[in-house]
């Protein structure tokens, strides 16, 4: 993910990897996050955190709409940009043929579901982030 610190408007130059199987303490022990990062323009750490009871399924019927998939508690750390990678699963809607390990860097996947005996994909993966 691209970053903005809220507190100076800094944005990283570097992709950040979030996973939810990470959890890093905070200062003065405030709790955890998925990560904490300290801006390099004001020194502020700020943390995100990958609510995992808000994750959900992106389905065949959601194709071509936004969709909130996940959620995060920001701390000072605005994302403000994505790029998917490695990890994501789907399952054949008529066979139920599971394609795990899928990934997604170049916003598009395609593979060949052997018993539906056709050609299955994700194509042009998009997002946008919403400020609650």
């Amino acid at each position: 993910m691209g970053m903005k610190c809220g507190n100076c408007g800094e944005v990283s130059e570097k992709w950040q990897y979030i996973r939810m199987m990470d959890n890093v303490p905070l200062k003065g022990g405030r709790g955890s996050a998925s990560m904490v990062q300290k801006c390099k323009l004001c020194a502020r750490e700020n943390s995100i955190d990958i609510l995992s009871s808000t994750i959900t399924s992106y389905n065949a019927e959601d194709n071509e709409k936004f969709k909130t998939i996940v959620e995060f508690e920001c701390r000072g750390l605005e994302p403000v940009d994505f790029q998917p990678q490695a990890g994501f699963a789907a399952e054949g809607v008529e066979s139920g043929t599971v394609f795990s390990d899928i990934n997604l860097q170049e916003k598009d996947w395609t593979d060949y579901d052997e018993k539906a005996q056709e050609s299955v994909g994700i194509y042009e993966v998009t997002h946008q982030f919403v400020k609650c």
